[in-house]
């Protein structure tokens, strides 16, 4: 699949393309406060943040991933991402078949620093990303997922929506090397403009 990896900007944050270059921003991003990044991968240093970026775009050579930073009122406070770009294959001869764009997607890698928890920075970030998922690419499914403890991101996802559907048990590693179950969510395209509409509402408030 050959998906070209958009920027997103609104009023005041910006989504552009993960790079080497951004490292030493992540880190002083990450640094602020570690509190809550029990259940997170989040880079810790320079080093760190290199290693992390340079895993990120190996995957998005791959075609699993397309990483972001994300700045917010010019200032980089962290990283999100669309992954699990699926492609999918339809029957013989369908019109739904696509050639240069997603099905599905997932939304995720997720952190923003101390400083942009609790603000519109990631309500605002998830209004853009599923704008270009739904209304660009006009995928059939949006996907998000959290470790199943991670009480604080459940929270956050369901604040935009989303649809819980259920616990995969033994999904995959969890971040403080246990194995983890996880929690999750989806929107599809029936539910975006009501979600939308709700969002919006959301970022006209004082804040």
């Amino acid at each position: 699949m050959i998906a070209e990896q958009p920027i997103l900007a609104g009023p005041t944050v910006t989504l552009r393309a993960l790079a080497l270059a951004d490292a030493s921003a992540l880190a002083e991003a990450a640094a602020e406060s570690r509190q809550h990044y029990i259940y997170t991968r989040v880079p810790a240093g320079v080093a760190e943040a290199e290693g992390y970026i340079a895993a990120a775009l190996r995957d998005r050579d791959d075609g699993h991933r397309m990483p972001f930073v994300t700045v917010w009122n010019d200032r980089v406070v962290g990283s999100t991402s669309y992954l699990d770009l699926q492609q999918w294959r339809w029957p013989a001869g369908s019109e739904l078949q696509r050639v240069d764009q997603p099905d599905s997607v997932e939304i995720g890698a997720t952190w923003l620093s101390a400083s942009a928890q609790r603000t519109r920075c990631n309500t605002e970030a998830k209004y853009l990303m599923l704008v270009h998922a739904f209304e660009v690419w006009r995928v059939h499914r949006v996907a998000l997922k959290t470790d199943e403890r991670n009480v604080r991101s459940r929270q956050a996802i369901e604040r935009l929506g989303a649809r819980f559907e259920g616990i995969r048990r033994a999904d995959m590693p969890a971040q403080d090397g246990t194995v983890r179950s996880s929690a999750y969510y989806s929107i599809v395209p029936a539910e975006w403009p009501a979600i939308r509409a709700k969002l919006e509402a959301a970022l006209q408030k004082p804040w």
